[in-house]
């Protein structure tokens, strides 16, 4: 959390450096007013514009009560209050959180996800989202995306318009160029820790680590390895991060720009924890991918599958 809070601090230094080279010093006042605003804005409405981006559509409470039911197991277990369950008509599996705080948070889940994975890795995949809730990440990773976004308007504001105070256009080039590009790589790194922890969270939680390894990796060879894509999500990349894999089909940047950890790198921390709880192997069904047709031919029993 400490390393999470320092890169939140640096994402608001950058807004406010941005804020100060137009306007100095008013200008980075300013910069953290507009700041703030956006918070609170993204704190009260965040969860419903996201789902609305994505498609996602509320879990129907007969043909979906088997993960509804899941969902609710898996908050009792965790403390916290039920969230929303939602879904997403996509081939691509992927699943994701969002809202507030625990109390206004939501699960959602594509169709693509309840076709190829088995009940355990399910289960432990919503105990990955789940683990994001208990850990507020869903609104860390909203703001960190309505900063980043934000100090991208203001650089393009800067380019067209300059600044009243008359700086060296090289520095005004530099700050259209380096300042997004800063705020990218806070905005990637914060993401980077948050699924690290919600992979531990969710493996606890669930009990289930071997489970989410393997789920990982089914998610991985087929989103990215059969380019199943996700098309709400290519509309709407800045939303990318929230996934519990990548969802975009140009996925390929690692290192500093990644918005998540390497999943081999994923599956061997699972592992080990495997091992710290003394869990056996797990060997999941083999992964079985159908086109678009076949896969919406399919659901049937209470996963909607």
């Amino acid at each position: 959390m400490t390393k999470t809070f320092l890169l939140m601090a640096a994402m608001t230094g950058i807004f406010m450096s941005v804020g100060a080279l137009m306007g100095g010093m008013s200008g980075a006042v300013m910069a953290l007013m507009i700041a703030a605003g956006l918070n609170v804005f993204t704190y009260w409405n965040a969860d419903k514009i996201v789902l609305r981006m994505q498609g996602a559509k509320p879990a129907d409470p007969i043909g979906h009560r088997q993960l509804m039911d899941m969902v609710e197991r898996l908050a009792l277990r965790a403390n916290v209050p039920t969230p929303k369950t939602y879904i997403m008509e996509t081939d691509q599996p992927n699943a994701f959180a969002t809202g507030r705080n625990p109390a206004n948070a939501a699960v959602a889940i594509t169709t693509g996800l309840m076709h190829v994975l088995d009940d355990d890795e399910i289960e432990a995949v919503m105990a990955h989202e789940m683990a994001h809730v208990v850990n507020r990440d869903t609104l860390i990773m909203t703001m960190t995306a309505t900063i980043a976004g934000a100090i991208s308007m203001m650089t393009n504001f800067f380019f067209l318009f300059g600044s009243s105070r008359g700086q060296n256009p090289l520095a005004g080039l530099a700050l259209v160029i380096l300042a997004p590009f800063a705020a990218m790589i806070v905005q990637m790194a914060i993401s980077r820790t948050r699924e690290y922890g919600a992979d531990r969270g969710g493996a606890e939680l669930s009990g289930k680590p071997l489970a989410l390894a393997s789920a990982l990796r089914k998610i991985e060879q087929i989103a990215h390895g059969h380019h199943v894509l996700n098309q709400k999500a290519e509309e709407s990349p800045a939303m990318a991060h929230m996934y519990i894999i990548n969802p975009l089909g140009a996925h390929k940047m690692d290192g500093l720009f990644a918005t998540h950890p390497k999943t081999a790198n994923r599956v061997a921390e699972l592992e080990r924890m495997a091992n710290e709880m003394g869990r056996g192997s797990y060997a999941g069904a083999q992964v079985s991918w159908t086109p678009t047709a076949k896969t919406k031919q399919s659901h049937r029993g209470p996963w909607g599958r």
